[in-house]
C-alpha cells in the first residue's frame, strides 16, 4: 500500500497534477475509516437490528455527502434524502422480500451498502448536471416561461436531457460487466468460496437492482429540481422566476 501511494504521488508530481499532497492523506483516512467501520460491522453482523441501524447511518451520510456535492442549502437536505430513498426502498424491498438474499446481518449490510452508495452517486450526478444545464441555458428556461409554460414545466424541458448522461456510468457498467470489469459482488462471492455461477447470479441481481434504483432516484431528483425544491446556492437569486 505504501508503494502504491508512492506511485500515485510520483505520477502526480511528474504529471504536474497538483494532487500529490492529497494521496497520502486520502490513503491514511481510508485505512483509519475502514478499520473503524470493520469493527462496527463485525458487531452489527450479529444482529438484524444493528445491521438496519448501520444501513440508516449509511443513508444519512450519503444524503449529507450528496447535498454537499450539489451545493444546495442544508435546509434542502430532506429533499435529497427523498430522492436517494426513492431508489433504495423498492430495490431492497424486492431483493429481501423475494428471499433471494437472506434477511440477516451478512445479507443486509453488503447489499444495502452497494445500493445506498450507487443511489448517492446517481443523485449527485443527476443534480450537478441538471443545475449546470439550468445555469447554462437559463435563457431557454425564460423563453419557455414567456410562451406560457409554468416554471416546473419550463425547467423540466431544460434539464430532462441531462438524465441520460447522469445514468450512463451505471448503464455502461451493466452492459460491459464481465467483459471490462468484474464488480465487487462477483469478486466478493468468489472470495467467500462461492462458485463462478453463484457469483455471476449475485452480480446480475445487484446490477439490475442498481439500474432500476438509479432510474427512480434520477427521475425524482429531476422533478424536485424542476419544482425548485432543490436549488443550487448560486441560482437561488434567479430561480425560479
Amino acid at each position: 500500500m505504501v508503494a502504491l501511494v508512492g506511485v500515485a504521488v510520483v505520477a502526480a508530481v511528474v504529471g504536474r497534477l497538483g494532487t500529490e499532497r492529497s494521496y497520502p492523506t486520502a490513503a491514511l483516512r481510508a485505512v483509519v475509516q475502514l478499520a473503524l467501520v470493520s469493527l462496527v460491522i463485525a458487531a452489527a453482523l450479529a444482529s438484524v437490528w444493528l445491521s438496519l441501524a448501520f444501513v440508516v447511518l449509511m443513508f444519512v451520510v450519503a444524503t449529507i455527502t450528496s447535498t454537499g456535492r450539489l451545493r444546495t442549502p442544508r435546509a434542502q437536505m430532506p429533499w435529497v434524502g427523498l430522492a436517494i430513498a426513492s431508489g433504495i426502498a423498492p430495490v431492497l424491498a424486492l431483493i429481501f422480500a423475494s428471499g433471494v438474499v437472506p434477511f440477516n446481518g451478512p445479507g443486509i449490510i453488503p447489499i444495502a451498502g452497494i445500493v445506498v452508495g450507487n443511489m448517492m452517486t446517481a443523485s449527485t450526478l443527476t443534480g450537478r448536471r441538471a443545475f449546470d444545464e439550468l445555469a447554462g441555458h437559463f435563457g431557454t428556461y425564460e423563453a419557455a416561461l414567456a410562451i406560457g409554460l409554468s416554471s416546473p414545466e419550463a425547467a423540466f424541458e431544460v434539464i430532462a436531457p441531462t438524465a441520460r448522461e447522469a445514468l450512463t456510468p451505471g448503464l455502461d457498467q451493466t452492459r460491459t460487466v464481465g467483459l471490462v470489469t468484474l464488480p465487487g459482488a462477483f469478486v466478493g462471492v468468489l472470495l467467500g468460496g462461492g462458485t463462478p455461477l453463484e457469483a455471476g447470479a449475485a452480480q446480475i441481481l445487484v446490477l439490475i437492482g442498481l439500474m432500476a434504483g438509479q432510474a427512480i432516484t434520477s427521475a425524482v431528483l429531476l422533478r424536485l429540481v424542476a419544482a425548485a425544491r432543490l436549488v443550487r446556492r448560486d441560482l437561488v437569486a434567479t430561480y425560479p422566476r
